[in-house]
């Protein structure tokens, strides 16, 4: 059967799982929640990341894992009072603070084990055993049609659930993911021009391909080059976590971008010094934004916010044709959020180059 739910971004699913959150803990909503997806598309990564903000106990269980004894627990008898009791497993939540219980793989999980998973979703509890108000229960699972190891969930199941179809997003996930990830320029700039190589498992799946392209393997890319030197080396790593042609058109925006980037130069040369070393491409301008984010401290945030001043100004000094101001903008607004997560708001505010910015913005109604 399909799943007849809203599909959303990994940024949106985060989102509704904190509205629903803050709904639990007010006492006005207690449900538990579904997030269908394709392998790789951020599932856990969202579940991780809320745990993260609401400052909750992750409980992750991987349910083609386990038999349904690990939920319920083991038989003992008791002597005492003559009858036989249960000893509740380790790994369900019982604390007064917040948990998250995160049922991975439900619909790979093995038939046998859903009477006992749907105690959990509808009634909170597994025998004797019932989970605190503080915990919020969210599984997760690929679809039959996404090529994984899945089974068709049943209306006894389903019913139990709220459920969100996750799809991958380039926006949302340059966005959302990417500087907080620390996802290498070269990658992040990659997926900014070339959106439709995010996720490409239908595309593969048609081809009879077994690797394709999705965020949890563009986030292995990113880690093969941040660790491994040789390029050779690389190269077939890379070819064998998103396939052989997205390595190979990857391959030569890397090796542009290595050539022309020059994040830590630029941050340590003096402002008049630093305008031969803004690259020429739409590539290497655009690695230079998510490098210079991804290097920006409270001690260099000042330079960091005069390198995308200038940027801006680049247009009629050999950029025609390149959307430099909109690069600039977009800078800026990951810049802002970076000052803002970690603190560093006073530097933007003591900034003349950002105050600049500002009015112009403003002189001209945009936000």
């Amino acid at each position: 059967m399909s799943v007849n739910a809203t599909t959303v971004s990994a940024g949106e699913a985060l989102r509704v799982l904190e509205a629903g959150w803050a709904a639990q803990a007010a006492g006005g909503l207690t449900a538990s929640w579904m997030l269908h997806g394709r392998p790789g598309v951020g599932k856990t990564e969202v579940v991780q990341t809320l745990a993260r903000r609401i400052g909750a106990d992750l409980f992750d269980l991987r349910l083609t894992t386990i038999e349904p004894q690990d939920l319920r627990g083991l038989p003992f008898f008791d002597h005492e009072r003559a009858r036989t009791v249960w000893y509740r497993p380790e790994d369900l939540p019982d604390g007064d603070g917040p948990a998250i219980l995160f049922l991975d793989e439900l619909t790979a999980a093995a038939p046998a084990l859903q009477p006992t998973v749907y105690g959990l979703l509808q009634e909170r509890r597994v025998g004797r055993h019932r989970l605190p108000d503080s915990v919020l229960i969210v599984a997760a699972g690929n679809r039959v049609e996404d090529g994984a190891i899945a089974y068709d969930m049943g209306t006894a199941l389903s019913d139990r659930l709220i459920h969100v179809i996750v799809q991958a997003s380039a926006e949302d996930w340059l966005k959302t993911y990417a500087v907080p990830a620390g996802i290498h320029p070269s990658v992040a700039a990659f997926i900014r021009t070339r959106p439709d190589l995010l996720e490409t498992t239908e595309d593969s799946l048609r081809r009879g391909q077994m690797i394709a392209c999705t965020p949890r393997s563009w986030t292995r890319v990113s880690r093969i080059m941040d660790t491994v030197p040789d390029r050779a080396l690389r190269q077939v790593m890379v070819a064998g976590t998103v396939g052989a042609a997205p390595a190979a058109e990857f391959a030569l925006l890397a090796d542009e971008i290595a050539a022309t980037v020059q994040v830590d130069a630029m941050l340590a040369t003096p402002r008049r010094e630093r305008a031969a070393m803004y690259p020429r491409t739409l590539h290497g301008l655009t690695a230079l934004v998510y490098g210079l984010i991804g290097a920006a401290t409270r001690e260099n945030l000042s330079t960091a916010i005069e390198i995308l001043a200038d940027l801006r100004g680049l247009g009629g000094q050999g950029y025609s044709g390149l959307p430099v101001s909109e690069l600039a903008s977009f800078g800026f607004e990951l810049l802002i959020g970076r000052a803002l997560e970690r603190g560093w708001e006073e530097v933007f505010g003591q900034s003349p180059d950002y105050a600049a910015y500002a009015a112009e913005r403003q002189a001209a109604g945009l936000p």
